[in-house]
């Protein structure tokens, strides 16, 4: 059922994505109430999100590792919290750096069969 949409909707000179359909024949500027809203002619970046993993990852690593030398200064305030949430923010990152990278290897394997 869902086949059938987009192939009538090509016919058409557009393309349906889910519930939203994207023409080719987009309005370049929007008026709502008193202002006029221009829409920018630009591609989509790709981002697949390993980078602002990798950085995000780096600065809780940079957070654990700055206040080690504070440990027990933050053990007799009772804030000991905050080292332990750096590193679990760094663990986790390390896990959301596998997930990115392992979208991106299978984005791009989609589309190299998609182009055969």
């Amino acid at each position: 059922m869902s086949g059938a949409p987009a192939t009538l909707a090509t016919a058409w000179g557009w393309t349906s994505v889910g519930a939203v359909e994207l023409r080719d024949d987009q309005p370049m500027h929007h008026e709502i109430g008193n202002r006029t809203y221009f829409v920018a002619d630009v591609e989509p970046l790709d981002v697949d999100g390993v980078r602002t993993v990798e950085v995000g990852s780096a600065l809780w690593l940079l957070g654990f590792l700055a206040l080690l030398p504070f440990y027990g200064r933050l053990q007799d305030s009772g804030n000991l919290w905050w080292l332990w949430t750096c590193l679990a923010g760094f663990g986790l990152g390390l896990f959301g750096l596998e997930y990115c990278r392992r979208r991106r290897r299978s984005r791009a394997a989609g589309r190299l069969e998609s182009s055969d």
